[in-house]
């Protein structure tokens, strides 16, 4: 019989668990809910991204803040606030700040574009030396898909899949004024390089001189290309030529990422920051709604009218806070009245871009 009853207490000791306890929470306490989510940004303290995300931190709470991918799937958004040729404003929510800075550096190093790699100088009498002047040429950008074109190897031969041909020819004239030669002057040349190869002669004077690409058709005959012809971003100064000084080149155009070399970075800078969120902790009327409104320097705040003569501050762009934090230099009682906090999981991001296709 106790032999019984010690194994029933076996049995209910084995399938017993703490978080059963009603004592036990199954969810943060809001202090606790608001240090996990939020940064707080006071006077006296820096502005930080210190974050407890390591799995199992709430444990002893009955809450599990471990990565799971179902979760991640159903709670991570991309939203588009902002889309020019020249730049790009996008919200990641859901994520934490390592894989934000994840998708950061995949834009700078990992995406694929076209850019100036080879230049083959026929001429060039500026006061420009010929590396610096290949230099500014690679750093050009260049419109157009780079998935319509594939990687080039050490072994490959130029082809109109892996390589693009530019032409310059400029010359300043004897007796005139000073040339800028800007990159409306570098043309395209679709059937590939016009420079001969320095080879021995050949027997047969009827073929086709040699030249540094091997072309078997036309890149202006894909119809990617025949109303969307190649070419460079327009208006950047290349060099400035004085009377007499002439520059003739070509420049071959291949594909890669920014890991291999910053020209072939697709974004000029890129960047992210928390959202911010600006809360009022109690109403501001009046006098104190205009001396809020007067110091923010970005015009997060507004005034509404309340009605019988008043006025209240409220919350208009809180997106546009830089966190300067003039607000709470309103006073020493500022800070109960303001709060200026940053959401952990929710990211503006924004880039310049070079690659406009």
């Amino acid at each position: 019989m106790a032999e019984r009853e010690e194994t029933e207490k076996k049995k209910e000791a084995e399938s017993f668990s703490i978080w059963d306890l009603p004592d036990v929470p199954q969810k943060l306490p809001p202090h606790i809910e608001f240090q996990r989510t939020r940064v707080q940004c006071n006077l006296d303290a820096p502005i930080h991204t210190e974050n407890v995300m390591y799995s199992g931190a709430y444990a002893s709470m009955g809450v599990d803040n471990s990565l799971q991918l179902d979760h991640f799937c159903n709670n991570f958004r991309v939203e588009v606030i902002r889309l020019t040729k020249d730049d790009m404003e996008f919200d990641l929510i859901g994520i934490d700040a390592a894989i934000a800075n994840a998708f950061r550096r995949i834009l700078i190093a990992e995406l694929p574009t076209m850019a100036i790699e080879k230049v083959l100088i026929a001429n060039n009498t500026s006061v420009i030396q010929d590396e610096v002047l290949a230099h500014r040429l690679g750093l050009i950008p260049i419109i157009v898909d780079p998935r319509l074109f594939e990687y080039m190897s050490e072994n490959d031969t130029s082809n109109e899949k892996n390589t693009i041909v530019f032409k310059l020819h400029v010359l300043c004239e004897r007796g005139g004024p000073r040339l800028t030669v800007k990159t409306n002057e570098l043309k395209w040349l679709p059937n590939g390089s016009e420079l001969p190869l320095e080879t021995k002669p050949d027997s047969n004077p009827s073929s086709k001189p040699r030249t540094y690409t091997s072309f078997s058709s036309s890149q202006d005959l894909l119809p990617e290309f025949s109303n969307n012809p190649i070419r460079p971003m327009l208006d950047i100064t290349i060099a400035r030529l004085g009377p007499g000084q002439e520059i003739e080149l070509e420049a071959h155009a291949v594909k890669g990422i920014g890991k291999t070399h910053a020209k072939w970075s697709p974004v000029a800078t890129a960047w992210y920051r928390m959202l911010p969120e600006i809360v009022l902790l109690e109403d501001v009327e009046d006098e104190d709604a205009e001396k809020l409104v007067k110091t923010c320097p970005v015009n997060v705040f507004d005034i509404e009218d309340i009605g019988s003569g008043k006025k209240r501050a409220t919350v208009a762009q809180p997106r546009a806070c830089t966190l300067c934090r003039e607000c709470l230099r309103c006073g020493e009682e500022w800070e109960k009245r303001v709060s200026i906090r940053r959401v952990k999981d929710h990211f503006i991001c924004k880039y310049v871009m070079l690659i406009i296709n």
